[in-house]
């Protein structure tokens, strides 16, 4: 965490062949929940005598309150909590959980897509001082462009490494490895995936790398069935043994490059090169003794929760005039020639709306020292441009050009002066992401539970809450997914 931000930067767009030397840990997906938090008191399994019990990294290697993890699709739920349990940060299942959410959730989240996070490290020894700071990884557009079917550069695993790089703890390339057993082994098809494959199916299998994975004789998967994805597990192999870096400028860059091509959305190694992240300051906003931090643009559909947030702080119950307010600001900064912070402090925003806006989906963790992550991921379109990259099996996210940005949109709330967590939430829903997260928000901060009411149609809303503050109160904590969808949330102790 010492690092400047020339030496990261110099890591993203290198080999990031250093931090993936050392041995997968093997980690079990044998796991037991809970969906309330524990009172339990915090430990770590002492391995010094005889060496019998689990080590860093291990199921179990945590013992009492490990914290949680909440995800719109159940197996990422549980992968997160995996991590946590063997000793990761929340960071660490977050990162987790957003790979495995390209094998579980492909039609929202994926290597070809992007994303933001926002992260919050509670020590104020910590890289940013105790201030959340946001991951943004947003699909971008290729300078090339053209094709038929117009696609993003693939954003995902940069960002997702860009966020372990400053807050990770345990090996990237065993968070990597869970996905990659997932797509290899096989994981039974969700309600949440094959809720969004029944919309879209009959044009989706007219790819026969989508045809392949997505179907069985012909017929799109059901709920239950097993999808194997072994052209994507050798992707998240090549991954873990080479580093990010081969994603970008190396093997597989120029698979992608060729690929692309076929898939009808050219993108060359160029274009792959100068695809990167950015570590930025989160938006920050105040209620009572607390600090709010919202996604920033171009992540700006946590510009839009500020602005949401703001009305309902004042009127809880005027949920139209948060969207809209909500909406307009966004819509006057994606107008250009304002910053956020200009945004929100203009008074009478004129009323405007957005065009149609894309699939997303959302997930969070904290752990037992009260670090906590919350991203919001998408394909730019629901399964993105419906068209695999041959061989590498995984999709290219629509572009930026054709399909406009969905707002991702998430908040964390925390004490500045003790350093501790209180809440987060992400959103998704379209246009009523923001105002999903505005409302999980004050929510949980005025009752104290992580989802207290349904946050407002169409949004959806997965929620951590720590009424009385983490570290020290892991008995006040709780963790919620929205009750009208398919996610969960898996913590224990």
């Amino acid at each position: 965490m010492a690092n400047d931000s020339a030496s990261r930067t110099d890591r993203i767009q290198g080999g990031m062949r250093a931090s993936l030397a050392r041995p997968r840990a093997a980690v079990s997906l044998l796991i037991s929940l809970s969906l309330a938090a524990c009172g339990t008191i915090d430990k770590v399994s002492d391995s010094l005598f005889g060496g019998g019990g689990p080590q860093p990294g291990q199921q179990g290697y945590v013992g009492g309150f490990l914290g949680g993890a909440v995800a719109d699709e159940p197996r990422a739920a549980l992968v997160g909590r995996e991590v946590l349990s063997g000793g990761g940060s929340a960071a660490d299942a977050a990162v987790a959980m957003g790979f495995a959410l390209s094998v579980t959730l492909p039609s929202r989240a994926g290597l070809g897509g992007g994303g933001a996070c926002l992260a919050y490290a509670a020590d104020k020894r910590s890289l940013n001082g105790g201030i959340p700071e946001a991951i943004v990884f947003v699909p971008a557009a290729p300078a090339s462009g053209g094709g038929d079917r117009p696609a993003a550069l693939p954003m995902t695993a940069r960002g997702l490494f860009l966020l372990h790089n400053h807050y990770g703890k345990l090996p990237f390339e065993s968070l990597v490895g869970q996905a990659e057993q997932l797509a290899r082994q096989g994981t039974p098809a969700s309600r949440a995936f094959v809720r969004d494959l029944a919309l879209v199916s009959g044009p989706l299998m007219a790819d026969p790398g989508a045809r392949a994975v997505f179907s069985r004789g012909g017929a799109p998967l059901v709920e239950g069935q097993t999808m194997i994805q072994p052209e994507l597990a050798g992707t998240l192999s090549q991954l873990r043994v080479s580093g990010v870096g081969d994603l970008y400028q190396g093997v597989l860059a120029r698979r992608i490059e060729d690929g692309s091509r076929q898939a009808g959305g050219p993108m060359t190694v160029a274009d792959l090169r100068g695809a990167l992240p950015k570590a930025v300051g989160a938006l920050i906003a105040s209620y009572q003794q607390d600090k709010i931090a919202f996604l920033p643009p171009p992540a700006d559909g946590g510009l839009a929760s500020a602005a949401a947030f703001g009305v309902l702080s004042r009127n809880p119950n005027d949920l139209g005039a948060a969207t809209a307010r909500g909406l307009a600001a966004a819509a006057r900064w994606r107008a250009g020639g304002i910053s956020a912070e200009q945004v929100l402090q203009t008074a009478d925003l004129p009323p405007a709306g957005l065009p149609p806006l894309p699939a997303s989906t959302s997930f969070g963790a904290v752990d037992q020292a009260g670090n906590a992550v919350m991203c919001a991921m998408t394909m730019d379109n629901l399964f993105g441009t419906g068209r695999m990259v041959p061989g590498l099996g995984f999709l290219l996210a629509a572009s930026p050009h054709t399909a406009t940005l969905p707002l991702l949109s998430a908040g964390i709330v925390w004490n500045p002066s003790e350093y501790a967590f209180r809440a987060g939430a992400a959103g998704s829903g379209q246009a009523g992401a923001p105002t999903a997260v505005a409302a999980a928000l004050l929510n949980a901060l005025r009752t104290g539970q992580p989802m207290a009411a349904s946050v407002p149609e169409p949004g959806r809303a997965n929620v951590i809450a720590c009424s009385r503050y983490l570290p020290g109160r892991a008995e006040s904590c709780g963790f919620a997914t929205d009750p009208r969808d398919a996610g969960l949330a898996a913590t224990g102790g």
